[in-house]
């Protein structure tokens, strides 16, 4: 928790960093580009090395190499020797990092925790992300406000000192490898085919990679909610995105409370409808008010359906494959936000910020619709590779 906090901090003063010192939205859009299209790039890279490597001494080096950069950036900027190019190349290589880090951290999960308790652990990690989600960027407005934007990165490498001393003390069974001998071409092969070979699998991938390229760069065109359409300024942009925020952290909660992955598959559809239906009615509201309730819908429809699928995944993938097709998750929920991005800005410039939220939210719609009427043929298609718990036999498919 004290870690991704300190991640939301860094993230929240990088992008006020950037804006203070070039006063520019498009050099503010790049870094955010820079800080993300490494995980599409080279996402499949990170599976793979989860899967032929040791997954919980790629997470230290990963978070060793997380907290130097973190240090770096912010000894620059309290020396007063930041510039944007210092950012721009630190954000790629937060990127690089996060594109090893976040497959084999999610991967590790698995060997944390007996297979029974493998729904809670799973929505435990996403209720720790979404809380820190709400607290880090409000840390991080009082710090920079205090102090400046320096402190946050160094608070951030401080607090990635409790994760390394937990990763060293950690004691994990051995796991089956297809070890490094194994051709790196042949690797990515057997977990892109086995992802796409899966009915189930390749359904939730591609239904999550149509709500983060359609639905989820809705967060982009927030200052122009918050300003030109809700008039709440700076001030009121906050409070939208903390609305989201709590949303998504209760659906994370509700999501803890599973004993199994029995109803997961309609949690999914639902989600990505609801969360299509939350955008269409953002684009209509003028109110405030009203605005930051539907953030609430939004936030927990969208972290419902992106976790849901997360759960799903981990369950149905067999160990060996895990980091790959965790990497194919990272690329769909994280690397192809950049690109949509990139395309909401476009479409936003030229039919405004309320209509490219609209047919995005239409998309997502259309999307959770389209797999939901798939559950009913999915349902025979669904094995389990690894044991179910007692409390969820194999019975109980996730639809």
């Amino acid at each position: 928790m004290i870690s991704v906090v300190g991640t939301w901090m860094q993230a929240t003063a990088q992008a006020w960093l950037v804006y203070r010192l070039t006063g520019s939205e498009i050099l503010l859009g790049l870094v955010g580009f820079a800080d993300k299209v490494p995980i599409f790039l080279l996402g499949v890279l990170g599976g793979a090395a989860a899967d032929r490597f040791d997954r919980h001494r790629i997470v230290v080096v990963t978070q060793v190499a997380s907290m130097v950069q973190a240090l770096i950036l912010g000894v620059l900027v309290v020396s007063g020797q930041a510039q944007v190019w210092h950012i721009f190349a630190l954000a790629i290589v937060m990127g690089t990092i996060n594109a090893f880090d976040t497959p084999a951290r999610q991967a590790l999960i698995a060997a944390m925790v007996e297979h029974d308790a493998l729904p809670n652990a799973l929505a435990l990690n996403s209720s720790v992300f979404n809380a820190a989600r709400v607290m880090g960027p409000a840390l991080a407005g009082i710090v920079v406000a205090t102090v400046g934007e320096g402190v946050c990165f160094l608070i951030n490498a401080l607090s990635y000192v409790g994760v390394i001393v937990c990763l060293t003390l950690m004691r994990l069974p051995g796991r089956r490898s297809d070890g490094p001998g194994v051709g790196l071409l042949t690797h990515l092969k057997q977990g892109l085919a086995y992802a796409a070979g899966n009915v189930p699998s390749r359904a939730l991938l591609l239904l999550l990679g149509a709500i983060s390229l359609f639905g989820a760069p809705y967060v982009v065109l927030m200052p122009i909610f918050a300003g030109k359409i809700l008039g709440g300024g700076a001030g009121g942009l906050g409070f939208l995105m903390a609305s989201s925020g709590v949303g998504a952290f209760l659906a994370a909660v509700m999501l803890a409370r599973r004993r199994s992955t029995a109803g997961l598959g309609r949690v999914v559809a639902m989600g990505a409808i609801g969360f299509g239906s939350g955008l269409v009615a953002l684009s209509f509201s003028r109110s405030y008010a009203l605005s930051s309730a539907i953030l609430v819908v939004i936030g927990f429809s969208l972290i419902a359906e992106a976790a849901a699928t997360n759960l799903l995944l981990q369950s149905l993938t067999p160990d060996h494959l895990r980091g790959r097709v965790m990497s194919l998750y990272t690329i769909m929920l994280l690397g192809m936000s950049p690109w949509g991005s990139l395309i909401a800005g476009t479409v936003a410039h030229a039919v405004g910020a309320p209509g490219t939220v609209l047919m995005g939210g239409v998309v997502c719609m259309l999307a959770g619709v389209a797999f939901a009427f798939r559950i009913p043929a999915m349902r025979p298609l669904v094995r389990y590779p690894i044991p179910e718990s007692p409390k969820a036999p194999a019975s109980q498919d996730p639809a």
